[in-house]
């Protein structure tokens, strides 16, 4: 019988093999990362549906949003430590299976409990796919070409981030928002065949470092995460000096206290804290905060001021934005090669000063201030941003032994996480602060709904406050980039040195 038999393995061993494998496991990995990204936006759009289908308010309906990505920023540091023990294609995998299952989920919800449940579920799935994917691409590339990687990475994450929301208004017009999901799991099947076949867990698992799962470590770096999150982002509307923020900070502070001494006296800790010891890893972490803090400040309220301000429809403003998201798009790879060849310092405060730069020209707008500001500024942003990020983020893994890649990238994509919600927290309470000391209502919900004399003024003048505080808060990373050092070619690195922290700090 042997003609019944059918060599399914064969095309997968022919990609193992193959002198391209890098870019089919790019292609796999990009896939996914465009369906976690996408699913995102694309929901955001499906909100006002969802609000009228179970006829509920838009501060429940935001849960829809708000339990997944809280999922996310609490489980990643845990899953990215999973992913290095147990392997990473298979929690990859298994991520996503989770994620499409809890599409369906979505699509069956007879009520808002239902569907805030299985996006908390999505949360899991997403978890496990965002804290393994930047490992996974950096296991199938050389050392000399990990700044290229990383700048792949941000173009698949920049189409997600753009394509998201127009996928999204044109499906929900078209199917409704159980559209939106029923995407979603098409496109995770995809995703899931293609990374069964593509990826290798020789070379995905290969450098895995094994050892026992830091239960306690986990819980406690989850609870601080949840914790940290409702109180930042609720600070603002409740007052940073009410009792439950209040007492949030406190429990954070006493959770992260104990998490700190939990690690640093286990023998097989969740993060190697150690790390912070070497000033390429410590600034390089510190940097990226400060520069998706810039990002989200940006991001959260020009559309208040395109909208509000200078009148332009959400429709208008979406097209406004787009150019900086293509720039952040391009630059992120163009400065990962750059970054192989001639190192990352020049890169990483190259970056950060037009960043800085953008933020600065954004903080010189007025109530009527010509559209071309707005765009110049976004552009100038975007492309400080993109230019050090991949640069910044292959000097962080230069000194992480490749068996610690998992957690190291969860970590990485953790700061993203937080660093954007609290540049947000931040400039909200500016902006409000501002508002509310010449004589105005504190709150954003002003600048749409009042139509008093001096408001879009008041609002203006906090936002331009906001920016200037971040073009500063950019150009500190800037400064503390420049003393960074530490080895600054990777292509210098021989290939399966493993870039131990140690080595590194014997030869800087």
């Amino acid at each position: 019988m042997v003609f019944l038999r059918c060599p399914t393995r064969r095309p997968a061993i022919r990609i193992h093999t193959s002198e391209r494998y890098r870019w089919w496991v790019y292609s796999a990995i990009a896939l996914g990362l465009f369906v976690s990204v996408a699913d995102h936006g694309s929901v955001a759009v499906a909100l006002p549906s969802i609000a009228n289908e179970f006829r509920t308010d838009l501060p429940t309906v935001q849960w829809v949003m708000i339990a997944y990505a809280l999922t996310i920023s609490s489980l990643l540091l845990p899953m990215g430590r999973l992913s290095d023990i147990v392997g990473r294609k298979r929690l990859y995998v298994g991520g996503f299976t989770i994620f499409l299952v809890a599409a369906f989920l979505c699509i069956v919800a007879n009520d808002i409990v239902s569907l805030i449940g299985a996006r908390v579920l999505m949360g899991l799935g997403a978890s496990m796919t965002q804290a393994t994917s930047m490992a996974i691409l950096l296991s199938a590339f050389p050392e000399s070409e990990r700044g290229k990687a990383l700048g792949l990475q941000i173009s698949a994450l920049g189409a997600g981030a753009v394509g998201g929301p127009a996928i999204g208004g044109f499906v929900v017009d078209a199917f409704g928002w159980q559209g939106v999901f029923f995407l979603t799991v098409a496109l995770s099947v995809i995703a899931i065949a293609a990374a069964q076949v593509v990826l290798d867990r020789k070379r995905t698992d290969g450098a895995t470092s094994g050892g026992r799962f830091d239960l306690v470590g986990a819980v406690t770096s989850t609870a601080v995460m949840i914790v940290f999150l409702l109180a930042m982002s609720n600070g603002a509307e409740m007052g940073w000096r009410s009792p439950p923020i209040v007492v949030g900070f406190a429990a954070v502070l006493g959770l992260l206290s104990y998490f700190t001494i939990w690690e640093l006296r286990s023998r097989s800790p969740m993060l190697d804290l150690t790390l912070f010891r070497h000033r390429v890893f410590a600034i390089g972490i510190a940097s990226n905060a400060m520069s998706y803090m810039g990002i989200s400040s940006v991001r959260f309220l020009m559309p208040f001021y395109l909208q509000a301000v200078l009148g332009y429809s959400p429709a208008q403003v979406g097209l406004v934005l787009v150019p900086s998201a293509f720039a952040w798009m391009i630059t992120g790879p163009v400065g990962g090669r750059l970054s192989d060849k001639f190192g990352w310092t020049p890169f990483n405060v190259g970056g950060l000063l037009l960043s800085a730069v953008g933020l600065f020209i954004l903080s010189r707008a007025t109530e009527m201030s010509p559209l071309w500001l707005v765009v110049v500024g976004t552009v100038t942003q975007s492309v400080g941003t993109g230019t050090f990020n991949a640069p910044n983020n292959s000097s962080i893994f230069s000194v992480v032994e490749r068996r610690r890649y998992g957690v190291i990238s969860g970590f990485i994509n953790l700061v993203r996480n937080t660093a954007n919600i609290t540049g947000i927290a931040v400039a909200t309470t500016i902006v409000v602060t501002v508002m509310g000391s010449q004589g105005f209502e504190p709150s954003l919900a002003a600048v749409s709904d009042s139509g008093a004399e001096g408001v879009l003024g008041a609002f203006t003048s906090g936002m331009k406050t906001a920016y200037l505080t971040m073009s500063g808060l950019v150009l500190l990373g800037a400064a503390l980039s420049v003393l960074k050092g530490g080895r600054d070619r990777t292509g210098d690195l021989p290939e399966g040195t493993g870039n131990r922290v140690e080595e590194t700090e014997a030869k800087s």
